[in-house]
């Protein structure tokens, strides 16, 4: 939004309104003045006001007005009283200087408009909208980067309905800036097609452990320095033929948070190790099928939640924090209201200070599963369970 447009009202813009005001108080004030105390050259600053929140043409017709105000202001004065044409030529120098800046400014706003069209078609790329009750989900998000003007970053999250029931991704690449944007960018591609296709949750992270290690082949070859970056991250698998249990498989993130009606609980982490990391332990990942109450719901954070600090160094309580606003209103495990009080309370203990980017996910069933056939023929889950 240019600058000119901020000054609105009723959607109309009232951006000229304050160069005109100072316009007129000038010509007055400099009117009802003795003819030793003339204000009348201060009508250049009317120009650069002007420069400041109208357009290049609103600029320009207030240089000219300021100008011709100047003149008849001027004009009007006996002799020995006139400014002259010393004061005219610097009005008419603040004119031309202010419209060239006004061109700047203008300039640069179209540029910076334009950059962040960019960075919102980035952002929405790798965290690309859900619809509501998307794969029989509720869902809410909430992404806050620790650069405000970056609004992308390293976190991310998706959800992906399949034959084999829906499956939630929410992780953290290590590291900040475009390399950990890329990083992400392909890890939840292969997410959308791993998660779709594959039978077992374990096969989804194998997938992705396989797509991490030959993107860091990539940036290797090209010589970048990020060629040992990893992700930590969390998998849900909602099985299709089950409302009472999800599968979860821990990639060295923060575990699941259960939020209900009747408190706070983690889910099992699991020990897996992040993305990346798998040749320091090789063998799958272990999956835990927890059981989940129809009341519950799941939350997942980043590390920009939980480590967050206030003025004396101390962590953020998350935990803690959730079981007092549930006690106080069970309504709060609602997903949208939930991912609320999230950023509210990470924002307040940090004292808007993030050093992380952060983000909280929550989901939970809107309706029953429903039992479809998986593209060879198998049943949901294929005929096996996880551990």
């Amino acid at each position: 939004m240019h600058r000119h447009e901020l000054l609105r009202v009723r959607g109309r813009s009232v951006a000229w309104v304050p160069p005109l005001l100072l316009l007129t108080a000038i010509a007055v004030a400099d009117y009802n003045t003795t003819g030793e105390f003339r204000i009348i050259s201060w009508i250049v600053l009317v120009p650069g006001i002007a420069a400041a929140i109208c357009g290049v043409w609103g600029t320009a017709l207030f240089a000219v007005l300021a100008m011709a105000v100047y003149t008849v202001v001027d004009n009007a004065w006996p002799h020995q009283f006139q400014a002259g044409l010393p004061d005219f030529i610097l009005v008419a120098a603040g004119g031309v200087l202010s419209t060239l800046a006004c061109v700047v400014r203008v300039r640069g706003e179209r540029r910076a408009l334009h950059m962040r069209d960019v960075t919102e078609t980035v952002r929405r790329t790798v965290l690309r909208p859900l619809p509501p009750g998307w794969g029989g989900l509720e869902h809410a998000g909430v992404y806050l980067t620790a650069d405000a003007q970056a609004r992308v970053g390293g976190d991310f999250y998706d959800i992906q309905p399949g034959p084999y029931g829906t499956r939630v991704f929410v992780g953290d690449v290590q590291g900040k800036g475009l390399g950990a944007v890329e990083t992400a960018s392909v890890l939840l591609g292969a997410f959308r097609e791993a998660g779709y296709n594959e039978p077992e949750l374990t096969a989804v992270a194998d997938r992705l452990e396989a797509r991490m290690l030959r993107h860091r082949e990539y940036t290797t070859a090209l010589g970048r320095a990020d060629g040992d970056r990893f992700a930590t991250a969390v998998l849900l698998g909602f099985p299709a033929d089950r409302t009472d249990v999800v599968d979860a498989v821990v990639l060295g993130h923060e575990p699941p948070l259960a939020v209900g009606p009747g408190g706070v609980r983690s889910l099992p982490a699991g020990g897996g190790l992040p993305l990346g990391c798998r040749d320091l332990a090789p063998g799958p990942p272990p999956v835990c099928r927890v059981p989940v109450a129809a009341d519950e719901t799941l939350l997942l954070v980043t590390d920009g939640v939980t480590e967050a600090r206030d003025g004396a160094g101390d962590f953020y309580r998350l935990a803690d924090d959730l079981a007092r606003a549930v006690a106080a209103d069970p309504r709060v495990v609602a997903p949208g209201r939930l991912v609320a009080v999230v950023r509210d309370g990470t924002l307040r203990h940090s004292r808007r200070h993030l050093v992380d980017d952060t983000t909280a996910f929550a989901v939970r069933r809107t309706r029953a599963p429903r039992v479809s056939r998986a593209p060879g023929g198998e049943g949901p889950e294929g005929g096996r369970s996880p551990h």
